[in-house]
């Protein structure tokens, strides 16, 4: 019994995946041979991109104020706390800012077009649409992933430069800093290196994020409670996989990075 039951799990995993990297192999073939209207990539971005603004502000506001607390009083009693502002940029560039901005975004817009086009999948919407010859991967799928890639690296350089922001505004104003000992130590010891990490993660996080939601969504059944379900699951494997892949992403690029520098 539990053979066959794990048997199942992995007919059903493989079966997912095969039809996942499908539905990304077509969307890219569309995006690149016969791309959708720029009006339909320009709603997505202005709803994944300027509609999340709010939501990512508050999340890199309060990062850098947690941040900037941590580090100040951790390094008080050391005396380096003019290093305060060093640990809030290095840690939003490289590690929070992407990985919290893709959290958010995935929470507020992923679980939003997984359910938009699960309805629309329930509701016979799609096959409405494959009627009247409009193919719905170009219609609704590459319009939201072009969207998704594109705009997670724009929100989280936004998130990041709120969180030094958070974070200058308790350390000056609160630990009575001043605003150059907060500064001074960035220049010298943020390498492009950190901020190209912070750009790759964002990239490859709006790509994953996207085209996870979409899959769910555009495979949708089980009317109601099925777009429920779909949801969901599409949050609970966008956040898995960010995790997954911020590992993989900063493991390889410092291997990448040490073994490139390496006598």
């Amino acid at each position: 019994m539990k053979r066959r039951l794990t048997g199942e799990i992995l007919h059903s995993f493989i079966s997912s995946l095969g039809a996942y990297i499908v539905l990304v192999l077509d969307s890219f073939g569309i995006l690149f041979s016969k791309p959708p209207k720029w009006v339909l990539v320009q709603e997505q971005l202005f709803i994944i991109g300027v509609m999340s603004l709010p939501v990512v502000a508050i999340t890199g506001f309060s990062t850098g104020l947690v941040l900037a607390a941590q580090s100040f009083f951790q390094l008080s009693d050391k005396g380096l706390t003019a290093a305060t502002g060093l640990m809030v940029a290095k840690a939003m560039i490289t590690e929070l800012g992407p990985i919290l901005t893709a959290f958010m975004v995935t929470g507020r817009m992923g679980s939003a077009m997984c359910a938009e086009l699960g309805t629309m999948q329930v509701s016979e919407q799609v096959d409405a649409l494959r009627s009247m010859a409009v193919n719905p991967i170009r219609y609704l799928v590459v319009p939201r992933i072009v969207g998704g890639t594109i705009m997670l690296p724009f929100l989280t350089i936004f998130s990041v430069l709120v969180g030094i922001l958070g974070g200058y505004l308790i350390s000056v104003y609160i630990f009575k800093m001043s605003p150059a000992s907060y500064f001074d130590a960035m220049p010298v010891n943020i390498t492009y290196f950190d901020c190209l990490t912070g750009l790759i993660k964002s990239f490859v996080f709006g790509f994953f994020f996207s085209t996870i939601c979409c899959y769910k969504g555009i495979n949708t059944q089980g009317g109601a409670a099925g777009v429920g379900r779909a949801t969901t699951s599409s949050v609970v494997i966008c956040y898995s996989i960010i995790l997954v892949v911020n590992f993989l992403i900063t493991f390889g690029l410092n291997l990448l990075r040490t073994n490139s520098f390496s006598p």
